[in-house]
């Protein structure tokens, strides 16, 4: 689910960064969407979570602003500073950002849940 999600946004990243948007523009109103459209997915399926969504969307929220916090330092560095290709640059930060929300959604966010793939 997570990977479909992510294949998505960066088509759609690529489609707006292509026609008019700047690429820090662009992820700073494409991520939030990603992260909002895949909370349920994340709690129910990845995670199992069964506990208060109310202090899990507190804590999902927390963790999406370091992994937007990620992502925008790679781009602004990578892109704007050291002059990268900011497709490529966005491709990585999706897999570095996916990796540190991996670990944040299984220690923080959802703690207390089993990830769905193990219970099987």
């Amino acid at each position: 689910m997570g990977v479909l999600n992510n294949l998505l946004g960066y088509g759609i990243y690529l489609l707006v960064t292509f026609f008019w948007l700047e690429p820090i523009f662009a992820i700073s109103l494409l991520y939030p969407v990603g992260a909002i459209t895949a909370y349920f997915g994340h709690s129910k399926y990845a995670f199992s979570y069964q506990g208060k969504h109310t202090l899990a969307l507190l804590r999902y929220t927390v963790a999406h602003m370091i992994g937007f916090g990620v992502d925008f330092l790679m781009l602004y560095f990578l892109w704007e500073k050291l002059k990268f290709p900011h497709q490529a640059v966005q491709a990585a930060a999706i897999v570095v950002v996916s990796g540190v929300l991996f670990l944040l959604f299984r220690y923080f966010v959802f703690p207390q849940s089993k990830i769905a793939a193990s219970s099987k």
